[in-house]
């Protein structure tokens, strides 16, 4: 499969003549387009190392750009666009505008990881293309995904009580995702477990979502928990 790599050539560089001589030389045929010089002044010099402070992104420097994960892509196979080679190239060479211009398309990985089983230098791709969409998510150029309010979702459950009320966890989500609270699905799933689950049960659960228990003895350790978390976070991102 061939790779057809977006161009860092704006149109408006290339110069095209009908018929071109050259020092006296007719070029005109193969040679009459030319390129203008592009001088690359806005560029991050620390951006691939701002990358590699995110999840996924810690392998990017090894990136040789033989193109195993763009050919191997699930998603470059719908679409051309989604290009994981070209987006690590930019990377490393700090073209943050660039990859900006692709915010709407880089979030649709699918995490098959088929670029990461694939990669010869474990430079996993999938790890990377996370690491964009996070880092886009920080600075405020992309919303939170649905991933995002999901993870964040879990961790304030598990800061304020130490355990996981399945429940509780999706009505927030919802919430977050500005998602109705009943859905036709979870209804229909409502309806089938309670075909089947004991009386009793029914009953726990009820009250596990109304008082939300906590973890023996979970006291501070919560706020300890989530400071911990904060204080590795900084650490990594600054």
């Amino acid at each position: 499969m061939a790779i057809h790599e977006k161009s860092l050539i704006e149109p408006e560089r290339l110069l095209s003549e009908e018929k071109l001589v050259v020092d006296g030389v007719d070029v005109s045929g193969s040679w009459n387009t030319m390129i203008t010089p592009r001088y690359l002044r806005d560029y991050d010099d620390d951006f691939e190392e701002v990358i590699q402070k995110y999840g996924g992104g810690e392998n990017v420097h090894r990136c040789w750009q033989c193109g195993s994960c763009t050919n191997s892509c699930t998603m470059y196979a719908q679409n051309v666009q989604f290009n994981p080679r070209y987006w690590i190239y930019l990377t490393r060479l700090g073209l943050k505008d660039e990859i900006v211009k692709d915010k709407d398309i880089i979030w649709q990985c699918v995490s098959c990881n088929r670029c990461t089983n694939i990669c010869p230098k474990d430079v996993r791709p999938e790890g990377v293309m996370k690491a964009l969409a996070h880092w886009m998510e920080d600075q405020g150029i992309t919303e939170k995904t649905p991933s995002s309010h999901f993870d964040e979702t879990f961790w304030e459950e598990i800061y304020h009580t130490g355990r996981i009320e399945d429940a509780s966890v999706m009505m927030n989500f919802f919430k977050k995702t500005n998602q109705p609270l009943m859905q036709e699905w979870l209804v229909e799933f409502g309806k089938r477990m309670m075909k089947y689950l004991p009386v009793a049960q029914m009953m726990k659960m009820g009250l596990n979502f109304v008082a939300k228990p906590k973890t023996k003895s979970w006291g501070r350790t919560g706020e300890v928990l989530k400071a911990y978390v904060q204080e590795q976070k900084e650490a990594a991102h600054g």
